[in-house]
């Protein structure tokens, strides 16, 4: 498993021309606005406020960058928040599009998706688009503390089956508990080759 000693942010990007050649592995983070992605990079941390959390969905607009010492995380926009207009989502996809076209910069993805709710057709969307450009992801299914140890595991099995992916492809995580990071740094780990 990886020990993550020191995490920082590095920059944020806008636009494509912004975009960081990564100069080791880099793994994305996305999501539906509010599954959970900077709790998630908070956790990974070990700190409480590297990446801002926000009560209210929508609020990463941007790619921001995150320097892990092995390897560089990517915070991407949420997607699917309705309560945005039409013009910024498409904005947002359009930030998506640009970020996974140069695939080859990408070496894993992490999908987060609330292990409470069923995958939204946006998610069914990432993961098609992921399959499809045969880019590798880890579905994180966040929010496992709201559930039972039993009803975690039926779940994990459920949305394992709306994604079509194997159970060990779903990792179920906590940001409060910090239940599954050790699960999330040996899957970092393998994707890195730092095993």
């Amino acid at each position: 498993m990886i020990q993550i000693k020191s995490a920082s942010f590095l920059t944020s990007a806008a636009k494509e021309e912004q975009f960081l050649r990564p100069q080791k592995p880099m793994i994305a983070v996305c999501g539906k606005s509010n599954a959970g992605k900077s709790t998630l990079i908070n956790l990974l941390a070990g700190q409480k406020r590297l990446a801002k959390t926000s009560a209210a969905p929508g609020r990463t607009r941007l790619v921001n960058y995150f320097d892990f010492g092995a390897f560089w995380l990517a915070d991407l926009p949420g997607y699917g928040y309705a309560a945005v207009s039409k013009e910024e989502q498409a904005k947002w996809g359009r930030t998506l599009e640009a970020f996974f076209a140069r695939k080859e910069d990408v070496t894993h993805v992490f999908l987060l998706s609330d292990i409470r709710r069923d995958p939204s057709a946006d998610d069914m969307q990432m993961v098609s688009f992921l399959v499809y450009h045969a880019i590798p992801f880890t579905v994180v299914a966040t929010k496992c503390d709201k559930l039972s140890r039993m009803k975690t595991k039926e779940r994990v099995r459920a949305v394992a089956n709306a994604f079509s992916l194997g159970a060990g492809n779903v990792i179920p995580v906590s940001g409060l508990t910090g239940e599954g990071k050790d699960a999330l740094l040996a899957r970092i780990a393998q994707v890195i080759g730092a095993e």
